[in-house]
């Protein structure tokens, strides 16, 4: 099987069996960065282009690490020192980037529809880091790679996915790929950080954080986006952390063995305590391990892998 597009966009036009194959791929790709000497020839004399116009730590650093274990070339643009900031379009960017003979360029952007936008330019593969409020694809499914590495499958876990859901490219990504697997999705938070009519996403909708821990096999908390954010929409982060922050006395309400996770980067005693974050039921600091793996397999699949 192969992916059915040459790009990642999201997991909203992505088939349970390609998600799948990705994860399936990861696995492989995962004992690679066990190694002592972390190098494949894989994709030798391939490139990759890193096109930011938002800042990020976690992703753009594993995508790079991600085609450079496999050999492939890479480099980044920060839009902060290159000619966007003289005026030079979206279109004009990627078009000059890709007439340097990059493979694929992997784009973070503050508007929705961006990385759709540009797949329909470019020759090359386009892969979404993030754009506005829409998705982070692959964010996601490193975050269904955990879950099914820590508890075994997808099918029918009891995942809540908690904090500012209405912003969260994050949270709609895990949405559509749960649900996708099979999973049995939660989402809770203020209800000025709910999207209207969230449930018909195939989710329950809570706004009380015990409710919606009860039972659960997987909490996975959201960062709250301040940067997206209007004036107005929750009191106060101290209001916030009370009824709404994860701590191990909330999460008592979960299951015993309740994997926690978080995409990062934390706001520590805001959306979770440091107790939590820090606790043996946490995963994310493993999920920044597999973010690299998943990355390494979206690689393999888009620039040729599946035919060596």
């Amino acid at each position: 099987m192969r992916l059915a597009h040459k790009d990642i966009l999201g997991l909203e036009e992505m088939t349970a069996g390609e998600i799948l194959l990705i994860l399936d791929t990861a696995d492989s790709m995962k004992e690679i960065l066990t190694r002592t000497i972390k190098k494949v020839p894989t994709l030798r004399g391939r490139s990759l282009c890193t096109l930011f116009y938002e800042a990020s730590t976690r992703t753009r650093t594993s995508f790079e690490l991600a085609a450079k274990y496999m050999s492939a070339d890479t480099v980044s643009v920060a839009t902060t020192t290159s000619s966007v900031q003289k005026g030079e379009t979206l279109k004009d960017t990627a078009m000059n980037i890709e007439a340097m003979g990059v493979d694929v360029v992997v784009m973070r952007h503050p508007v929705s529809g961006s990385c759709h936008f540009l797949s329909r330019l470019l020759k090359a593969s386009v892969i979404n880091a993030g754009d506005g409020m829409h998705e982070h694809p692959t964010q996601g499914l490193l975050d269904l790679f955990t879950m099914r590495e820590k508890k075994g499958q997808i099918q029918d876990l009891e995942v809540a996915i908690v904090g500012d859901i209405y912003h969260s490219r994050v949270a709609r990504s895990n949405i559509w790929g749960l649900t996708k697997l099979g999973a049995k999705v939660r989402v809770c938070g203020p209800q000025t950080l709910m999207p209207p009519d969230i449930e018909k996403l195939g989710v329950k909708a809570y706004t009380d954080l015990d409710r919606a821990l009860d039972g659960a096999d997987v909490v996975n908390v959201l960062r709250l986006q301040k940067e997206r954010q209007g004036k107005g929409l929750f009191p106060s982060a101290r209001e916030y952390a009370m009824l709404f922050g994860v701590t191990p006395a909330r999460l008592r309400a979960a299951k015993k063995d309740v994997l926690l996770m978080h995409p990062g980067p934390m706001n520590r005693g805001v959306e979770i305590s440091s107790d939590a974050a820090d606790s043996g039921n946490s995963a994310i600091l493993e999920q920044v391990t597999n973010g690299v793996a998943v990355r390494m397999a979206i690689l393999y699949l888009l620039l040729g892998g599946a035919d060596a």
